[in-house]
């Protein structure tokens, strides 16, 4: 059966960071997926940009799925990455679609909604995440989908070591919140280097979404 790629908007005031973003309407906060988090630690890693930390930080402070935070480097004017503690209170999407075997490519919030790009080894994996939205009043549309053959029967633009390590990341779980694997064990699975497992999963990711997601006219050099 074909896999799939869709991009959906989801809303909900209690879905991780809403009360942030809203407070400090000039902030993006972008997923960081190639972080190397430790599964033990729960914490999940975002870039963030803004014009003024300050007023994104008070947001955070009293946003009631948040429980600890951390500025753990600044990237550039107004640039940073924060790592994040959710409360019992957070409604998080992410393991839905783990539970189908999905992955969540990428997640970027839309003033106060969220753009998830999500792929599915099966079209029908995307009910499940309708069932979880409808039984949790959040507010969720379909913006696009696209099927493909399945990722172990089609490169999708993929080199073959590209496609091993990506396989090997879901299997183990590394994509899933919070991660059941760190980057270390999966290069070590590899046979690689951390850094090596690194780029070739944030270089598989860029292919997936560019595959699913844009046409070859837009396909970058």
């Amino acid at each position: 059966m074909a896999d799939s790629k869709a991009v959906v908007r989801v809303e909900h005031p209690d879905i991780v960071l809403t009360e942030t973003v809203t407070h400090d309407p000039t902030s993006k906060v972008k997923s960081v997926s190639e972080a190397g988090t430790d599964p033990t630690s729960g914490k999940f890693f975002y870039h963030i940009t803004s014009s003024d930390f300050r007023q994104f930080e008070e947001g955070l402070r009293n946003d009631r799925t948040i429980g600890e935070f951390e500025r753990v480097i600044e990237t550039g004017d107004g640039e940073a990455i924060y790592s994040f503690v959710y409360t019992d209170e957070a409604k998080i999407v992410s393991p839905v679609i783990s539970a189908a075997n999905g992955v969540i490519l990428d997640m970027e919030n839309d003033g106060s909604a969220w753009i998830l790009t999500v792929w599915m080894p099966e079209r029908t994996g995307l009910a499940s995440l309708w069932e979880y939205a409808q039984q949790n009043d959040i507010t969720i549309e379909l913006l696009r989908v696209n099927e493909y053959a399945s990722l172990g029967n089609t490169n999708a633009g993929l080199t073959d070591s590209q496609r091993e390590a990506l396989l090997v990341a879901v299997e183990s779980g590394y994509f899933e919140e919070p991660r059941n694997t760190t980057l270390s064990e999966v290069a070590g699975d590899l046979d690689i280097s951390q850094p090596a497992a690194s780029g070739l999963l944030r270089r598989g990711i860029k292919r997936l979404i560019i595959s699913s997601l844009m046409d070859d006219s837009e396909e970058p050099e």
